[in-house]
Parts: structure tokens; C-alpha cells; sequence
């Protein structure tokens, strides 16, 4: 999975957090408002799931980018 996402390049990641990660925007981004649901034990439905997963994918998928760019890095100094 790893390789899978440090052959994809950094503007797609951008893209992705930017649009699908942030959206919509007001009042709050709606990953934000689930993480907060999350915390707060009140993410019971299936479609707040679900939304908990498409728009935090971008952002764990450019967390696994960061970390294998910089893993990769620090492994070949």
C-alpha cells in the first residue's frame, strides 16, 4: 500500500484533501465535524460513517505519503 501511494504525486494529494478532505467548507469541514462526533461517542449512523471515511481517506492517505517520503529519507542518509 505504501508503494501504491508514494507513486501517486503530491499535487493529487493536495487536490484530494483540499476538495473531497475539506468539503463542505461552511460551517465546518464535514471530516472535522465526524472526528468530532468520534471523540464525542455520537457517530451511530451508517451515511456518518461513511462520510468519516470518504472525506478522511485523503487524509490518511497524504499522512502515508509523508511518512514514506520521509522514512525513505532517513533511510538513505
Amino acid at each position: 500500500m505504501l508503494l501504491l501511494v508514494s507513486e501517486i504525486n503530491w499535487p493529487i494529494f493536495i487536490v484530494a484533501c483540499a476538495t473531497i478532505g475539506l468539503a463542505p467548507l461552511f460551517p465546518e469541514p464535514n471530516a472535522w465535524e465526524k472526528l468530532r462526533m468520534l471523540v464525542q461517542r455520537s457517530l451511530k449512523r451508517a451515511l456518518d460513517w461513511f462520510d468519516l471515511l470518504m472525506h478522511g481517506t485523503p487524509w490518511v492517505l497524504l499522512m502515508l505519503k509523508i511518512w514514506g517520503t520521509f522514512s525513505r529519507r532517513l533511510g538513505s542518509d
